[in-house]
């Protein structure tokens, strides 16, 4: 079932196309592992028990991960700047996105109750495993998801730190931090929607579930960094207005497809391939611009089954609440809902909303007076970033 949607003629419309090579995610990495070396000893010194919590908090950021984040932010620098200058001033800025990734991750799957993230524990479980095999005292699910709440703080904290390493002019500095402050305010209130979401399921629709893409994922993931890369380039330039509207068109577009993307992969992943459990947005009621569109093609019969509260109630079409199961959806329920979404026509209109995104960002691009290097690369990342499977 995930193979033949995911895999589809529709999503092969468009051919995929690699991302350029230029060296930018082992930069990245290495920028990373220096400056969380420097932090590790600094807390090993302090207390070891620091140290091993510094460690995990290393792991959970060099654990992989597509590191889309400083590649739209390099792509939107290198758009104003060109190909001669070099990067290294600019690295740690751009590698401080991935800090606040993490953080964003670790505390959105505290949020979800996730068990997996790219195929190992989430960090809260990583916590209460060490607290069982220390013997501790206490609940150690309490304790892991405390643990895991402090790992998220203190990779924002380091995001600061790391950002405040990049070599730039403080005129530029205060430019870059306007758009990341900004940047991690519409990612907090997106993720606050999401919550509410999930406890207004009657309320939501997917008009609510786009503005939720737009903050929670398109903002912090393609718009935000483009424009932060655009503002690491200096005081403004020729033509930097354009470019700005331009990545912002481009940057809000890919963050909705990608999001869109998302839903589908959160239902019909292939969890060896996605490294969370299949259905995950299904088992915890999340609303989802492919579940509201999904409600909202379903006929009554379809609709009765897809509307569940995430102790497995059915959710009366009026809202009006009902009394809850004492179990989740079963398996096979999760397998059954995601069946009936494909046959009312939903993911069929969330493939076509990708594609038209992918279209209006490639048009914007293709106008944009940047480099060519960044127009390619854009052009390219507009693809894979959006037509994946993970």
């Amino acid at each position: 079932m995930a193979n033949d949607i995911l895999e589809g003629s529709s999503r092969c419309a468009i051919p995929c196309q690699p991302i350029p090579s230029d060296g930018l995610t082992n930069a990245v990495e290495g920028t990373l592992a220096e400056f969380l070396s420097s932090q590790i000893a600094t807390l090993d010194a302090v207390d070891p028990a620091l140290g091993r919590f510094a460690r995990t908090s290393r792991d959970l950021v060099l654990a992989g991960g597509k590191r889309l984040r400083p590649t739209f932010a390099y792509w939107g620098w290198r758009g104003m700047i060109g190909a001669r200058e070099p990067v290294d001033p600019v690295l740690p800025a751009l590698a401080a996105l991935e800090l606040m990734h993490t953080f964003a991750l670790v505390h959105d799957d505290v949020m979800d109750g996730s068990a997996t993230r790219r195929g190992r524990p989430t960090a809260h479980r990583r916590f209460a495993t060490q607290h069982r095999a220390g013997d501790g005292l206490g609940d150690a699910d309490q304790f892991g998801t405390t643990a895991a709440i402090l790992v998220g703080d203190l990779c924002l904290v380091w995001a600061d730190q790391l950002l405040a390493q990049a070599a730039l002019t403080t005129a530029t500095l205060f430019s870059v931090r306007a758009c990341y402050d900004r940047m991690r305010v519409e990612t907090v209130a997106g993720q606050y929607l999401d919550v509410l979401g999930e406890t207004q399921p009657g309320e939501w629709s997917v008009d609510r579930a786009m503005v939720v893409a737009r903050h929670k994922t398109a903002s912090y993931t393609v718009q935000r960094p483009l424009q932060f890369g655009l503002a690491l380039a200096g005081p403004i330039r020729s033509r930097a207005q354009e470019i700005n509207d331009a990545y912002q068109v481009y940057g809000q577009a890919i963050g909705e497809a990608f999001q869109l993307c998302d839903d589908l992969l959160g239902v019909y992943g292939d969890p060896v391939v996605t490294g969370k459990p299949a259905g995950d947005d299904l088992r915890t009621g999340k609303p989802t611009a492919l579940l509201m569109l999904a409600r909202q093609l379903a006929t009554p019969a379809q609709l009765a089954e897809l509307t569940h509260t995430p102790a497995g109630a059915v959710i009366p079409a009026d809202s009006s609440g009902g009394s809850p199961a004492a179990d989740s959806p079963t398996p096979e329920q999760i397998a059954r809902q995601a069946e009936i979404i494909a046959e009312t026509g939903a993911v069929a209109r969330i493939e076509a909303m990708i594609r038209h995104r992918v279209d209006q960002a490639v048009s914007a691009i293709r106008a944009a007076p940047i480099h060519d290097a960044a127009r390619l690369a854009l052009t390219d990342l507009a693809i894979t970033a959006t037509h994946r499977p993970a």
